[in-house]
């Protein structure tokens, strides 16, 4: 018999600690080789560890809601293998490790002097809680505030995320540690900030409690309670604005039905639309790359890769953005691969962390759901979301060198949401233009 350690993997280059969610096994189930031990979740995606084992499971180190750092050992599995073929680790050794760490732990927190790490009173924070804060725009002062739940009153991962969905509304006493550290002369404007924000609680309990006995109340999952913030911080960030432009696809309609079963045939992969339109989204990119961009402060960050981010729907109807990477770089067939396997593991949710970030530009095809053109919120901190809206046939007017007449054409609206802080009217109309002359010049001859 050995013991074989199973330890939290590598998800990506940016994630260093995971939280464990729920442990799909007990202590004595039999694993099978690949079978889900166990859920995790960092602040962007949620995924399952297979176990690269056949046995029994013995022992389980971390209960649920703990955060684990790439690499640790989350449990062990007895297997009948020889002690030769898995490498075993006593107990006593991953206790000797534990401790080890711990005391680095708090070595760290005593002489860290960096201010990342520690606030000016001394208080740690995670590099996952410093993350999120970062991403999430909350500052050291907010962070001082929060009441942690952790070990020696340490903030968790759930305390910044119950502040950030909670309306980031902290205790009273919580803001009057804070007045004492101010200087008199601001004490005042900050005790009205605080009766201010003690109203607006009111107001939301009692808008939470009014409900009668035939109501339902659903808690919100993890992923929906993230992307409701997300989406609200948006609105509250960039000034969108919209445009919208109709687009003749007829011939892009035309040539997929002739391809299809000759695409299929010998690349393996079903062709859609989705690959065609993200395709030139990619090119009007780099026609117009001050599209490409991020806004930090008063600056702007022009990205020079071209990351397209394709919004798919998740099994349980909330939507994650798996990200398509130097999608310019791409022909028809390597895009066509790239929004097949995506989507795919999306509804599988088998994402990597790495999967779903670094995007630079997002796609939404809200025509999948039969919306004819819809006006998306930005996926922060990009600056333009495009939207694609359901194709329909439609009467319209064909120009021919002998006349006018009306015929039947394969049309589609496509909507540019923008932020107009930095995307005035002219670029983000001419943008869109961009892909409708691409889409609208497709030769129904071409070959892929």
């Amino acid at each position: 018999m050995a013991r074989f350690e199973v330890k939290l993997p590598k998800m990506g280059e940016s994630v260093a600690e995971a939280t464990i969610t729920s442990w799909l096994k007990s202590v004595g189930d039999t694993i099978e080789l690949d079978e889900a031990i166990v859920e995790i979740a960092t602040d962007k995606v949620d995924s399952e560890v297979p176990s690269e084992v056949e046995g029994t499971l013995v022992e389980v180190l971390f209960e649920n809601d703990a955060i684990v750092k790439v690499g640790e050992t989350i449990a062990i599995i007895e297997t009948s293998a020889k002690d030769s073929e898995v490498k075993e680790q006593p107990i006593s050794t991953a206790i000797e490790k534990n401790v080890a760490e711990i005391v680095q732990n708090v070595a760290d927190i005593t002489q860290s002097k960096v201010i990342e790490k520690t606030s000016a009173s001394g208080k740690f924070f995670s590099p996952l809680v410093r993350n999120i804060a970062t991403t999430e725009g909350v500052s050291m002062e907010e962070l001082e505030a929060i009441v942690g739940t952790g070990t020696d009153n340490r903030v968790t991962k759930n305390d910044i995320l119950a502040y950030i969905n909670g309306g980031r509304q902290v205790q009273i006493s919580e803001k009057k540690e804070i007045i004492q550290e101010i200087p008199a002369p601001k004490v005042e404007n900050l005790v009205k900030d605080v009766v201010v924000e003690k109203k607006e609680i009111v107001k939301q309990v009692v808008s939470v409690v009014s409900v009668n006995g035939e109501d339902e109340i659903i808690e919100m999952s993890r992923m929906g309670k993230l992307i409701a913030h997300h989406m609200v911080e948006s609105v509250q960030t960039s000034a969108h604005v919209q445009s919208f432009i109709e687009v003749d696809v007829t011939n892009i309609v035309k040539w997929r039905e002739k391809v299809k079963d000759t695409f299929l045939a010998r690349e393996g992969e079903k062709i859609t639309y989705t690959p065609i339109f993200m395709q030139a989204v990619a090119n009007a990119i780099k026609q117009f790359p001050m599209i490409n961009i991020a806004v930090s402060g008063d600056k702007i960050i022009k990205k020079k890769a071209i990351n397209l981010g394709m919004a798919a729907a998740l099994a349980d109807g909330n939507l994650i953005v798996p990200v398509i990477k130097n999608a310019d770089q791409l022909n028809l067939v390597g895009i066509t691969k790239a929004v097949n396997d995506l989507a795919e593991r999306a509804r599988k949710g088998q994402l990597k962390p790495d999967e779903i970030q670094g995007g630079t530009y997002t796609v939404t095809n809200v025509g999948s759901f039969g919306s004819v053109f819809g006006t998306p919120i930005i996926n922060q901190p990009q600056v333009a979301i495009l939207a694609l809206g359901a194709v329909r046939k439609v009467p319209a007017v064909i120009e021919t060198s002998e006349g006018d007449f009306i015929g039947i054409r394969h049309k589609m609206f496509i909507s540019h949401s923008y932020d107009h802080r930095v995307v005035n009217g002219a670029l983000g109309g001419m943008f869109i233009k961009s892909i409708k002359d691409k889409l609208e010049a497709w030769d129904v001859n071409a070959e892929f």
